[in-house]
């Protein structure tokens, strides 16, 4: 069953699917990627270093001469970094409608940058990919991943950029976890701040969903304690339950309501042999868009992306107190945070503890809970509404110069 919202069908996007050695492991990796090579070794926070690593990245627009107009972008656990279409690949991205000449992340004004999670497995160095030491991928030997982590090798990405200051630094779901960790561990890194759909830290159903998910991944046979490939033994059914968790917290009961009701499926479509078989449309929906996920994303980036989610909590240093740790950010004049009010990942009450945090520290902050009823994920396909706040957001950004050649 076609996904009516989603902007980008997996039929329509394209990956570069690098194969492991021989040990069948794969990396989703999109045509046009660029790399930055992390410091090394880079240190990790919970312990351990990565020798050789890469940050994938992918821009647009031009650097102005004085490096002041760039964006930085720091997405969700999933999407890669072809956030909108460009000339090295012409396929439409994540985000198409958000970036690009004359759309709100004017891409005529701005040069921006979107960068894959460390950890993850489309381009960035994760459990997946080769672990230099022995030649196989790190699988369960990959460090302990924190979103701190995520943080500073895209600070490490900027500054080999050549950019001493960002104007804006955009975090959509664990992305704006990470941008929060960025603007708390680089100060003045970023002028400005656009959190969307963000948190300080999980909340005890967001960890309570994500730690069903892992279980589902880990208790596949196929997991196989991560050594698992993608030619023969794979969790595919942990693979799909995972999914299909996370797809029913993304959206919201209204839009569930307003897009299926309790409509059946066609005949055709039911294996009326099995036994307590799908029968209602929703239950279709929820196996294809888990189908289209399973053996594009790999299990155990999953795993340690996933957690590193629960770990994340802005107020640590403060004995939890991440209204403290906001109301000490330095160097952010302004911020715009937006939130969903049909958002059950991350609900709208954490939006608001953002702002409150960031007038605490004196930046002028603009606080949008907006009326969307496709729950989390509205900010990936809600254009009429995110589309304005963002468009006027950067408009008043006038410390900016027009762009004269890229630099970077």
């Amino acid at each position: 069953m076609p996904n009516r919202y989603d902007p980008m069908p997996a039929q329509g996007r394209s990956w570069c699917i690098a194969q492991v050695s021989v040990f069948a492991m794969t990396e989703f990796i999109p045509p046009g990627t660029q790399w930055f090579k992390l410091p090394s070794p880079f240190p990790m926070k919970r312990g351990g270093a990565l020798h050789a690593a890469r940050l994938a990245y992918e821009t647009w627009g031009a650097l102005d001469a004085g490096g002041g107009n760039a964006i930085l972008i720091l997405p969700g656990m999933s999407p890669d970094a072809h956030a909108a279409s460009h000339p090295g690949n012409p396929a439409p991205g994540w985000w198409e409608w958000m970036i690009g000449p004359g759309k709100p992340i004017d891409t005529d004004r701005w040069f921006v940058i979107c960068v894959n999670p460390l950890g993850s497995c489309k381009g960035s160095t994760g459990p997946a990919s080769l672990n230099p030491d022995t030649g196989a991928p790190y699988r369960l030997d990959f460090p302990e991943l924190s979103i701190e982590d995520g943080a500073d090798a895209a600070a490490a990405l900027v500054q080999g950029l050549g950019i001493e200051r960002l104007a804006c630094v955009v975090g959509n779901s664990m992305g704006a976890m990470s941008a929060l960790s960025l603007l708390d561990r680089h100060p003045g890194i970023a002028r400005t701040h656009i959190s969307v759909c963000g948190a300080t830290h999980a909340l005890p159903f967001s960890i309570a969903i994500r730690s069903l998910q892992r279980e589902a991944i880990r208790n596949d046979p196929d997991w196989n304690h991560g050594q698992y490939d993608d030619a023969g033994r794979y969790p595919e059914n942990g693979m799909r339950m995972a999914r299909k968790l996370g797809v029913i917290t993304y959206r919201s009961a209204l839009e569930w309501d307003g897009r299926f009701g309790r409509v059946r499926l066609d005949a055709d479509d039911r294996d009326v042999d099995a036994p307590f078989a799908a029968e209602f449309e929703v239950e279709g929906y929820l196996e294809a868009h888990a189908r289209r996920f399973v053996h594009r994303y790999d299990p155990n980036s999953y795993l340690y992306l996933s957690r590193s989610m629960d770990w994340f909590d802005l107020g640590e240093a403060a004995n939890g107190n991440a209204i403290h740790t906001l109301s000490r950010l330095r160097g952010i004049e302004r911020a715009l945070v937006l939130g969903v009010k049909t958002d059950i990942l991350f609900p709208i009450q954490q939006q608001e503890e953002i702002a409150n945090g960031l007038r605490r520290a004196s930046v002028e902050t603009r606080f949008l809970p907006l009326p969307s009823p496709q729950g989390h994920d509205a900010f990936l396909v809600d254009a009429d509404r995110f589309a304005p706040a963002i468009t006027g957001f950067l408009r008043t950004l006038s410390f900016i110069a027009m762009p004269a050649e890229k630099v970077a």
